[in-house]
């Protein structure tokens, strides 16, 4: 019988969300089974999963978004129209459009007396206004509390209507990971917008999954090396389509460029449509470039072409990092990131010389498990902090563990004084093999260019007290 999955991370087994210590200890307690689930007794802020269900389908074509919440909720959803209007622009789009959303903006009359009214006018203005081919609903918090039957009032107002309404539901006090919210909008396209039974099956097309924070020069590079085995690739849901949505289950195979984006709606598609799905990592650097490559390519029944390119581009770049590793061999580095992109930039620094000494990502699960013992092999001792947020246990890390640089987004670690950069980059393709070139040279450019974070710090403080830094930075982390 099928599997039935719940969208939430942590109905998964072994799945942790609040955890801090040593790489090794973490590993072995792990696949001793000694790990607990814990909590912290004190939090600063979570994100939310409502933010990366609402990133995973802003900007799908001929879509609206309506979100069933009070107007605070919305805040995210400017993030998410800067980055798809800047998306738009790379891929040469005159007329740039914003996204097509509306909230009901609940209030607490609402909340007592139910917001279904307002949920039923927004549909009908998202209709009048729009014209959509879908019109997502997003539940928020506020909408799950008060009990509002969302998929009732969908279904009630679906057959007069032109659009398919899909309501996710991303309340967001049902799960502390917030790649939750990527589950709840695929647990939504599955069962809204694609067939119950598959169609033909078309040879060489290959199901592409891809976040927001994927560059289009990283999407035209990923898309030339499954071209080059021969494939053609439906890329989504990032900047799609209906029509691309509903191609889903005609591919032969499917990938993704982060390990934990889609990993659930690939097991679904494996199990309805019967479409196998290479399971790997982010491609980053030259180990995940290789696993991820030879993964999809052995699917396609393509692995000794691929090795053939693997081998290639080992001969082309790894004689061009030598330069790079002699500016970069032996500095000390803490990363924090998504779990894909954190895992994926441990390995890269690797390919420089560099040593890891702290590790931030929100998640540790069974694929967490695997990466840890492979940086294990490459890395010593350095500390692992599992969260989604907690800045202030980042800054406790950064301050005592001193490193040379901080890969991740900087706002916290830069005014430390620390040099930061990150492994994103919108306008130049930072995965493939070319990507692991622009990104030594990029880290090294910031290490040999300190002079803003430096300058800032004096002026720019934290709001942590002097005791706080001298603190065991997991006190806060029960039953670990």
């Amino acid at each position: 019988m099928p599997r039935t999955y719940s969208g939430i991370r942590e109905s998964r087994p072994h799945t942790y969300n609040d955890l801090g210590g040593e790489s090794v200890r973490i590993a072995e307690d792990f696949q001793g089974e000694r790990l607990c689930g814990a909590d912290r007794t004190f939090s600063q802020g979570l994100q939310c999963q409502q933010i990366n269900s609402i990133a995973a389908v802003l900007s799908l074509e001929e879509s609206a978004f309506i979100i069933h919440s009070p107007q605070g909720c919305s805040g995210c959803v400017s993030m998410g129209a800067d980055g798809y209007r800047v998306g738009q622009a790379h891929r040469g789009v005159k007329l740039i459009k914003s996204p097509r959303v509306i909230v009901t903006n609940l209030d607490q009359n609402d909340i007592i007396m139910g917001g279904e009214a307002k949920l039923r006018e927004a549909v009908g203005l998202a209709v009048k206004r729009y014209s959509p081919k879908i019109i997502f609903i997003l539940t928020s918090c506020a909408s799950g509390i008060i009990g509002d039957d969302v998929d009732a009032i969908a279904a009630d107002l679906q057959p007069g209507l032109d659009a398919i309404l899909t309501p996710i539901h991303c309340d967001g006090f049902k799960s502390k990971i917030c790649a939750s919210g990527f589950d709840a909008a695929f647990i939504a396209i599955r069962k809204y917008l694609l067939p119950d039974e598959p169609g033909p099956r078309e040879d060489g097309l290959v199901n592409l999954f891809a976040p927001t924070s994927i560059s289009y020069k990283d999407q035209l590079e990923i898309e030339r090396m499954l071209g080059l085995l021969g494939a053609r690739v439906n890329y989504i849901p990032f900047y799609s389509s209906l029509e691309k949505i509903r191609a889903i289950p005609s591919a032969q195979a499917s990938t993704s460029i982060c390990k934990v984006f889609a990993d659930e709606f690939m097991k679904e598609l494996d199990e309805s449509y019967g479409i196998p799905f290479a399971h790997t990592v982010m491609p980053i650097g030259v180990r995940n470039t290789d696993k991820w490559f030879l993964g999809i390519a052995e699917l396609l029944g393509k692995g000794e072409l691929a090795r053939e390119y693997v081998e290639s581009e080992h001969a082309r770049v790894l004689p061009q990092l030598e330069g790079i590793r002699k500016r970069l061999s032996g500095k000390r580095v803490f990363i924090c990131g998504g779990t894909g992109r954190s895992f994926a930039a441990a390995a890269l620094i690797d390919d420089f010389g560099m040593e890891l000494v702290g590790l931030e990502t929100p998640t540790y699960d069974f694929d967490a498990q695997i990466d840890i013992e492979y940086l294990n092999g490459i890395h010593t001792n350095y500390v692992v902090d599992v969260a989604n947020m907690q800045p202030f246990e980042q800054v406790n890390l950064v301050n005592s563990l001193k490193p040379d640089l901080f890969i991740g987004v900087p706002s916290w670690s830069a005014r430390l004084g620390v040099p930061t950069t990150h492994v994103l980059d919108p306008k130049r393709a930072t995965m493939g093999y070319d990507g692991i070139l622009y990104l030594g040279n990029k880290i090294a450019d910031q290490l040999e260019n300190p002079g803003f974070n430096r300058k800032l710090a004096p002026y720019a403080r934290l709001p942590y007290k002097k005791t706080w830094y001298e603190s065991d930075p997991f006190k806060f982390i029960k039953n670990t």
